[in-house]
């Protein structure tokens, strides 16, 4: 039989308490044939000095011992922290029910009955020995999980310290930064109305990109808020009809759809879990890049769903100019712009702003060639049981 190791991969110390020699002569001699490490005491006190200073893995203790019986030793024991936690099995000759229950409320784990047999004591030694090891382990699981638990607080409460000072700045960005700028473009306008004959065609080229540089100012900040608040201004996921959703994101686009003759259909789409709001950008977003970076032709704007495993996938296909596969990812990263301002305007941050709300639902985005010209945007939103909303 192999001796149970405890957790420092030693063998295991075991103390005998007895007050007759030649049972501790025996049983000492038992346990270490079998790799054991014993430790003797011959009463109650002594086997408390003994426990406190060794700390055995297990006592092996008699129960009818003079000046201090089992029962008391093992209850001043558990009362002391340095061995509360060590099992006690009694060994005694009693066999009152009454006795076996003061001994369990006394600390003990087990019994062995005298005349001891040998097989009998080192099977149940090995036992308990087994359930100690594992439940010492599970104690020390339970420490690191209340760590992690812990350190899991700090970082929540740091990060919503974090939101909480990142709302403060978007409300600065929001008033305090764009009055300044407002105040910056509307009396440079106002220069060159009442200067205007003053004024050379240079002068007027300069106001002019000072007027442009302070909108798209604007349009930054405006955009950088519209990002932080997918965290920071989240509204609890209830069902959204996608169909809607696309409808209220075409009334947004209206002009610009009129002014390039755009041609949107649209096939089935779902019921989603999400944010009502976020999916109108999430979809105007997309379809204002559809419509924005068109080629020669009209834009032709496709927009499907199909079921994905558990969530829905939806497709916005265009028949624009198109995107290198070796951008493929770079599109969605903050302020990556793939075509100079004059070609194209725009902030750089509309698709990370997508990526952000999809990612915020559970889902990804990505995007593809489209079968003859063009891009294809899809993204996976999670589904729901119709019947359950119903």
């Amino acid at each position: 039989m192999r001796p149970v190791e405890n957790p420092e991969s030693r063998p295991s110390t075991i103390l005998i308490v007895d007050d007759r020699p030649a049972n501790l002569e025996l049983m000492a001699t038992e346990l270490e044939a079998h790799g054991y490490i014993a430790v003797v005491a011959q009463g109650g006190q002594e086997a408390i000095e003994r426990a406190r200073f060794v700390k055995p893995d297990l006592i092996l203790m008699d129960v009818l011992m003079p000046a201090m019986d089992g029962f008391e030793t093992s209850r001043r024991l558990k009362a002391c922290d340095s061995t509360r936690d060590i099992p006690i099995i009694f060994m005694t000759a009693l066999t009152d029910t009454a006795q076996k229950l003061t001994g369990f409320a006394a600390g003990a784990v087990d019994y062995v009955t005298k005349p001891l047999d040998g097989a009998e004591v080192l099977v149940r030694v090995q036992t308990h020995l087994t359930l100690s090891t594992l439940r010492q382990r599970l104690l020390a699981q339970n420490e690191q999980l209340q760590r992690e638990i812990c350190a899991h607080e700090q970082t929540q409460a740091a990060l919503l310290r974090s939101n909480t000072e990142l709302e403060q700045l978007a409300y600065v960005a929001s008033h305090d930064m764009q009055e300044p700028l407002r105040m910056i473009a509307s009396y440079l306008q106002l220069i060159e109305q009442r200067y205007t004959e003053k004024l050379d065609d240079d002068g007027r080229e300069f106001i002019g990109y000072a007027v442009d540089g302070a909108k798209r100012m604007q349009a930054l900040i405006n955009d950088l808020l519209a990002y932080s608040h997918v965290g920071t201004k989240a509204r609890p996921f209830v069902p959204v009809d996608c169909a809607a959703v696309v409808d209220t994101a075409l009334q947004h686009l209206r002009v610009a759809i009129d002014e390039c003759h755009a041609r949107i259909e649209c096939g089935l789409l779902p019921l989603v879990s999400g944010d009502t709001s976020q999916l109108v950008q999430l979809f105007q977003n997309l379809l204002a890049n559809a419509i924005k970076f068109r080629g020669s032709a009209s834009p032709a704007i496709r927009i499907d769903s199909e079921p994905c495993g558990a969530d829905w996938c939806i497709s916005v296909m265009d028949n624009g100019i198109g995107i290198d596969p070796e951008y493929h990812e770079r599109i969605f990263v903050l302020f990556q712009r793939l075509h100079r301002r004059t070609q194209y305007p725009g902030t750089g941050i509309g698709l990370a702003l997508c990526k952000k709300i999809v990612e915020r639902h559970g889902g990804r985005i990505w995007v593809e060639r489209a079968p003859t010209q063009g891009s294809v945007f899809r993204f996976v939103l999670p589904r729901i049981n119709v019947d359950a909303c119903t």
